[in-house]
């Protein structure tokens, strides 16, 4: 059974089924059309579909639908070239029914009911000749002179000529949206001929917001809802139901929803991307253009229907151009789709060194200290992923990495991640961070993927899924995963499952080169009283259970166990803060105190570890302080940096000067002028190279007068 049929078969109760020669969603157009509705169309309306066994375009294929349900006249109307027949003979068929319509005035349009019909430039029909009507000049012409004769000839000739050039012609179609919306009207209403009229991009035409575009509206509604039953069609066409009258637009969410919604004589079809039946339809027809198509299987083929999943007419065609432009071959389906989505030259997985993903392990290590374990696992992670073994397959690839880092607060969950991200991409930049503080409420979901369609915003997208769509290759970082809603959470099924998320503009960002990370203080609170419980440090193992505990309970709590089913693999249960780490994490935050002095004033910043580490340490130790890790180090080195800047106003130490900083017994911080350090470092070279070494340990601080009086005593030494 033929597709342009689309009806059931002669009994009426076989299946509603849809070959080659056109989409399912053209049959289901076919359908409303046979039931009296009007439609509004809504979706890909500039991709291509096939019809009749060949590509089309949307017009193309609507047309001919429209056709097949026995229209004699399909005109198309939008913003750009006005109303246009995109069928061959329909201009001429509506230039016929446009002159035998009665026009206001017209001699013959009282009679036109009658059977006589008005001429096309609107002089009556014989037998009703007006008093200027060549017949009655003949008529007087008899009783007169030649020469009279003659004159009069010459005035029947002009008047002629005269009513001619008033008497309306048959020019182009209208062009303007109110006359073509009169003319559809007009023609929809009347059962003299089967018409079809369709309206592209009316939201173009009528913004919202607008009162002159309600009216617009109004006037386009009454021609859908006003259309009436044909008397007949062409022979062998099944005519309308109803004339139909449609609308086509790429969003219907910007059409007032009054104009389809309040009618139930009007119903709405959505286009969505091609179903793997009619992608299998579209691949058989491109099979030829792919690179490798002539060793390609039937597998490999059913393998790229998969892998194209969610993409258009139009990008199908293209990815079978990509296949050459990449050297991709048709039995490759991941590596094609990956080269077609992101469109890049270089991969930066691949121009990684071999050597530096070879130790990760210890570049991590040495910009987080103390999580040996977390660093050892995301290491392994990247380290899989420049190899690029997976169980990924059939373009649905899941992201690089998917890490879960649980554990106290402030032990470097979210500096392990910017340090992968400039270890892997070579830019911090490529490490973006979502609060998820701020997605508490259950509407903050929209803000990840974009608001639905005709809401506020719809057209910016989703912050995460445009964040993506401009930089594929990234770490995203989602802090304090907890916080977030359950509905928000919903959103990284999609993402950890197949490494994709449609935003509310129906376009995709793929997340098959990202490296996502979930961090979560669940269980923290607890830490300070593990701390509490014993004198000795709490194990790792203890650590380990506590943590991985708490967050699958959390999870179970709100609901949504199958989200922990998906990263229990990767969660990471971060090590408290110990000792031995205190003062590797001090040292680091004053060299970089040290760095902004010597930055902004350059004066050498000096450390009296002597004093300072062991203060530090004394102070970590208190399990308060040690529950919130490498922050409570930087709270406490803040009283240091606050003498600083109180030494620098009171002061102001010259550039190239020295200042030691350190704390007193009592855990006061101090700050002192180190004067003469280069002249005592002078007298240290001249001791040395006279091969006297200082007695002890310490050497006392000379000034330069000290030093002159040290030179001259040895010169007068010398010369005795």
């Amino acid at each position: 059974m033929s597709a342009l049929d689309f009806s059931k078969d002669d009994g009426g109760t076989g299946p509603v089924t849809a070959d080659g020669m056109m989409p399912l969603w053209a049959v289901s157009l076919g359908w409303e059309l046979r039931r009296g509705r009007q439609v509004v169309i809504s979706g890909q309306i500039r991709d291509r579909w096939w019809f009749e066994d060949r590509p089309a375009s949307f017009r193309e294929l609507v047309a001919g639908v429209l056709e097949a349900r026995g229209a004699d006249v399909v005109g198309w109307w939008d913003p750009v070239v006005g109303l246009t027949f995109p069928l061959p003979g329909h201009a001429e068929r509506f230039a016929e029914l446009e002159a035998d319509r009665p026009r206001a005035g017209a001699p013959g349009a009282a009679t036109r009911g009658s059977g006589n019909r008005g001429s096309a430039d609107g002089s009556s029909a014989a037998g009703s000749e007006g008093p200027d009507s060549p017949s009655d000049d003949r008529q007087q012409t008899d009783a007169r002179t030649p020469q009279a004769d003659a004159r009069s000839q010459r005035g029947v000739e002009r008047r002629r000529d005269r009513s001619s050039l008033l008497a309306p012609r048959p020019g182009a179609p209208p062009r303007a949206f109110d006359d073509v919306v009169a003319v559809a009207h007009r023609l929809a209403a009347s059962p003299d001929a089967a018409t079809a009229f369709v309206f592209q991009d009316v939201d173009q035409q009528l913004p919202p917001g607008q009162p002159e575009s309600n009216t617009g509206y109004l006037r386009l509604r009454a021609a859908m809802t006003d259309a009436v039953p044909p008397h007949s069609a062409r022979e062998g066409r099944r005519p309308h139901a109803r004339n139909a009258v449609l609308c086509a637009v790429g969003d219907v969410g910007r059409l007032p929803g009054w104009f389809h919604l309040e009618d139930p004589r009007i119903a709405t079809l959505h286009l969505g991307p091609p179903d793997p039946s009619e992608r299998r339809l579209w691949l058989s027809w491109l099979r030829g253009d792919f690179n490798g198509a002539p060793h390609a299987t039937r597998h490999d083929l059913e393998a790229l229907v998969g892998a194209t999943d969610g993409m258009s007419g139009w990008d199908i065609d293209a990815l079978a151009r990509t296949s050459w432009l990449r050297d991709a071959p048709l039995q490759k389906p991941d590596k094609l789709l990956e080269l077609h989505r992101l469109n890049v030259s270089v991969d930066p997985w691949t121009q990684l060194d071999r050597e530096t993903v070879a130790r990760a392990a210890a570049v991590l290590g040495n910009r987080v200290v103390g999580q040996s374990t977390a660093v050892d696992a995301v290491a392994a992670a990247l380290q899989a992923a420049f190899v690029g073994v997976d169980f990924g397959g059939s373009g649905t690839a899941r992201p690089r990495g998917a890490f879960f880092f649980v554990g106290p607060t402030g032990v470097g969950k979210t500096e392990l991640a910017k340090a992968v991200a400039e270890l892997m991409f070579g830019d911090q930049s490529a490490y973006a961070r979502f609060d998820m503080s701020e997605y508490q409420q259950e509407h903050a979901a929209e803000r990840l993927a974009g608001a639905p369609p005709g809401y506020i915003g719809h057209e910016q997208g989703g912050e995460l899924t445009r964040r993506v769509q401009e930089r594929p290759f990234s770490v995203l970082l989602f802090d304090e995963i907890e916080k977030a809603h359950p509905r928000v959470l919903d959103k990284f099924l999609q993402i950890l499952e197949d490494g994709r998320l449609t935003d509310g503009r129906g376009q995709t960002a793929y997340f098959s080169q990202c490296l996502i990370i979930f961090t979560s203080n669940t269980g923290a609170d607890a830490v300070q009283g593990l701390l509490s419980e014993g004198d000795a440090d709490v194990p790792y193992s203890t650590l380990e259970a506590h943590f991985t505990r708490a967050v699958e309970e959390k999870f179970r709590a709100i609901g949504r166990p199958e989200i922990y089913g998906r990263l229990k693999p990767g969660v990471v249960v971060f090590d408290m803060l110990r000792r031995e780490h205190i003062v590797r994490i001090a040292d680091r935050l004053l060299g970089q105190l040290t760095e902004s002095v010597r930055e902004r004033h350059q004066v050498d910043l000096v450390h009296d570890t002597d004093t300072l580490h062991p203060w530090i340490t004394e102070r970590m130790s208190d399990p308060e302080h040690q529950a919130y890790g490498g922050r409570q180090i930087r709270n406490e080195l803040e009283r240091l940096r606050a003498a600083v800047v109180t030494h620098f106003l009171a002061r102001r130490p010259n550039p190239g000067s020295r200042i030691r900083i350190g704390v007193d017994a009592d855990g006061t911080p101090w700050v002192r002028n180190e004067e003469g350090v280069r002249a005592e470092e002078r007298v240290r070279n001249q001791a040395s190279a006279r091969n006297e070494a200082p007695v002890g340990n310490q050497t006392p601080i000379r000034n330069e007068a000290s030093v002159r009086t040290e030179q001259s005593v040895s010169a007068e030494e010398g010369s005795a």
